[in-house]
C-alpha cells in the first residue's frame, strides 16, 4: 500500500471511529445473570480505558484501573475510541481508581496517584512532565495487596515506578523503595510465590526477585519463553519464540506456573486481533512448555477470580476502526487491520481453567466469539 493510500485509509478510520457511538453498559439484570452462568462475556463499564486491571481486595471489594485519560478530558467526546498512544493520544498522567462490591455498580475513587508523586518527578520535574510538548502518559497501572499496604506499578519505561501505600487505604502518600532505580520496565507486573516472594515481571519477558521491603532485586533477572517456535512474519526465515510483546502476568495454579503474555494474532502489530496467550511450568523460571492460546480480543486482560472462585478475564477496545459485530467472527479474517468485537469500556470475559490428570493447566475463554484462534491467526493450535 502507498504512503498516500495509508494517510488516507487512517483519515477514513479516524473519521469512522469519532462519529461511531459509545455502547451502553449492559443492565444489572444481564450482569448478574451472566455471573452465575460464567458462559458470556459482559459488558461492565463505558468509560475510555486501556488495560484494565481488576482485583479482589482485602476489604471484599473489587478494585478496577488501567489506562485512563485524565477526568474531564474533553476530547473524549470528540476522539470516544483514542486508538493511539502516540502525540494526539488522550491518555492522561493519572491512575483512576474505581471500586465496586458486585461488579456492576462501581464507585470512582478518584486519583489516588499521579505523574506528579512519582520519584521521576521529584527528581527533575521538567524533564518527567513535558515530552515533546505535552505531558508524559501513565500507562497499564496494576494494583497489589501486599497484607498490610497496597503497591502500585505502571510504566511507561522511562518513568515506570513501583511504589507502595503507607497503610491499608489504596491512596498516598506513597513511599518509592527503589527510588529512580525502578526505570525500564515496560508493563510491569507482580507476583507473589507460595513461598512469599514477590517477583516483579516485565518486558516480554523478564523476570526478578525483590527482598522484602522492595528495595532491591535480589536475583539477576531470568528470560522466560515458551518451548518451541515459530515463523517471523516480519522476517522470513526466521523464527520467533516469544510469549507475545507486552502485557505479561504470572499465575500459579494447582501446581503450575501459568505464564501469561498478549500478542497480536498475526505477530505483526496493529493487524488482526489482540490475544492472550500462555505457557507453563513446574518452576517459576521455568523451562516453560509450548505456547498455547487462552483467548481472542483478550490481549493484556487481566485474569483474576471472583469471590466464588470462578475465572474471568478484563478486556478492552484496542483497534484502529470501529467495534465489529460479534455475529460470525470466529470465521471471519480480521488480518487486514487492528480489529475488536469489544466496545469501549471494560469488559470480563469468562475462562474455563482446569487442572488436567496429569498436573497441567488448560485455560481457555468460554464465550464463542473468544474462545478459538480466527483464520488470521499465525500460529497453529
Amino acid at each position: 500500500m502507498t504512503k498516500h493510500a495509508l494517510i488516507l485509509l487512517g483519515v477514513l478510520c479516524n473519521s469512522a471511529l469519532a462519529a461511531a457511538p459509545v455502547a451502553p453498559v449492559m443492565s444489572r439484570a444481564e450482569i448478574e445473570a451472566g455471573l452465575k452462568s460464567h458462559d458470556r462475556a459482559l459488558f461492565l463499564t463505558n468509560t475510555w480505558i486501556r488495560d484494565p486491571y481488576i482485583i479482589l481486595g482485602p476489604d471484599d471489594y473489587y478494585y478496577l484501573t488501567g489506562t485512563t485519560a485524565n477526568p474531564g478530558d474533553p476530547r473524549g467526546a470528540s476522539d470516544p475510541y483514542n486508538t493511539g498512544l502516540g502525540k494526539t493520544s488522550t491518555v492522561g498522567s493519572v491512575v483512576q481508581v474505581w471500586r465496586s462490591k458486585d461488579l456492576v455498580d462501581w464507585k470512582h475513587l478518584g486519583t489516588p496517584f499521579t505523574l506528579e508523586q512519582t520519584a521521576h518527578y521529584a527528581k527533575n520535574p521538567r524533564s518527567i512532565m513535558q515530552k515533546e510538548g505535552k505531558k508524559r502518559p501513565l500507562w497499564a497501572p496494576e494494583v497489589h495487596w501486599l497484607g498490610d499496604r497496597w503497591a502500585l506499578v505502571h510504566c511507561p519505561a522511562p518513568i515506570s515506578s513501583l511504589a507502595l501505600t503507607r497503610g491499608a487505604e489504596l491512596k498516598g502518600p506513597w513511599t518509592h523503595p527503589m527510588g529512580t532505580a525502578f526505570i525500564r520496565k515496560h508493563d510491569p507486573s507482580l507476583f507473589k510465590d507460595v513461598d512469599g516472594t514477590w517477583y516483579l515481571l516485565w518486558g516480554n519477558t523478564l523476570l526478578a526477585p525483590l527482598s522484602a521491603d522492595f528495595s532491591r532485586f535480589t536475583g539477576e533477572p531470568v528470560r522466560l519463553d515458551p518451548a518451541g517456535s515459530r515463523p517471523d512474519p516480519r522476517n522470513p526465515g526466521k523464527t520467533l519464540s516469544r510469549i507475545g510483546h507486552e502485557g505479561a502476568t504470572m499465575r500459579k495454579i494447582g501446581d503450575k506456573y501459568v505464564h501469561i503474555g498478549t500478542a497480536w494474532s498475526t505477530d505483526e502489530m496493529r493487524k488482526g486481533s489482540y490475544n492472550l496467550y500462555y505457557c507453563t511450568a513446574d518452576r517459576i523460571t521455568g523451562p516453560y512448555g509450548p505456547r498455547r492460546f487462552a483467548g481472542r480480543f483478550l490481549g493484556h486482560g487481566t485474569p483474576f477470580q471472583t469471590r466464588d472462585g470462578k475465572w474471568w478475564c478484563t478486556a478492552f477496545y484496542n483497534a484502529n476502526v470501529p467495534p465489529i459485530p460479534r455475529a460470525g467472527v470466529e470465521t471471519r479474517d480480521l488480518s487486514e487491520t487492528a480489529q475488536t468485537i469489544n466496545q469501549r469500556g471494560t469488559t470480563i470475559v469468562p475462562l474455563d481453567v482446569k487442572i488436567l490428570p496429569n498436573g497441567d493447566i488448560r485455560i481457555r475463554a468460554k464465550d464463542p466469539a473468544y474462545a478459538n484462534p480466527g483464520p488470521d491467526e499465525a500460529q497453529q493450535f
